[in-house]
């Protein structure tokens, strides 16, 4: 086989990987080494913070068959509540979104009433969840993943893909991409906040025991 022959391939696999990053099964786990835990730290400090309120003492989760999202990054950060105890989160910024048979749940345990869920879903049938600037202050994301233009290793102040603010402090990790879409989605968060949320056939329920999304 000649020379030329073999560098073919190598280039036409460059090209490809350049437009479109397809990872099968995609695990995101913030813990401080994402954004460098002393930095982050630092950050508390000065009050950089990922969201402009006091978080609750519970995690939720999060489920989707699919989401589909224009513009976004992710970075490392901070929340804090009322109690001033600091949470690394990972803050996956979308610009645009639509999200397919939502799940929302969060579970709580009660003296002698034992567990109890709620549990929100919307967006089926059909009709997607919308929505624009979207935040999601996370510690687990998986999914099948497939990003647009990606970009990973970015210094997280210079992230200009994702929505307006969608920044992390300087000198830490950062990733963005021109689009993203995930299927089979389950996130665990501290928070979300979005600049309009359009939930499509929103069912809400209260109900005794372990009722989560997943």
């Amino acid at each position: 086989m000649s020379e030329e022959t073999e560098e073919f391939p190598e280039q036409e696999e460059q090209e490809q990987a350049q437009s479109h990053t397809s990872w099968g099964r995609f695990a995101l786990l913030t813990v401080p080494a994402l954004a460098g835990a002393g930095a982050l730290l630092l950050g508390a400090a000065n009050g950089a913070m990922a969201v402009s309120f006091a978080v609750s003492g519970q995690q939720f989760k999060i489920s989707a068959d699919e989401m589909r999202g224009d513009g976004v990054a992710i970075y490392g950060s901070l929340d804090e509540d009322v109690r001033e105890n600091v949470r690394p989160v990972s803050v996956a910024a979308i610009e645009d979104a639509e999200i397919d048979n939502l799940c929302q749940s969060v579970l709580t345990e009660f003296p002698i009433l034992g567990q109890v869920s709620l549990q929100l879903s919307a967006g089926t049938e059909g009709s997607p969840v919308e929505s624009s600037d979207l935040f999601i202050d996370m510690t687990q994301m998986s999914g099948d993943t497939e990003f647009s233009e990606l970009e990973i290793g970015r210094d997280a102040s210079t992230l200009d893909k994702g929505p307006e603010g969608a920044q992390g402090m300087q000198d830490l990790f950062g990733m963005q991409g021109d689009s993203i879409t995930v299927n089979d989605l389950e996130q665990t968060a501290w928070a979300a906040n979005a600049g309009t949320f359009r939930l499509s056939g929103l069912d809400l329920n209260v109900e005794r025991g372990d009722s989560e999304c997943f």
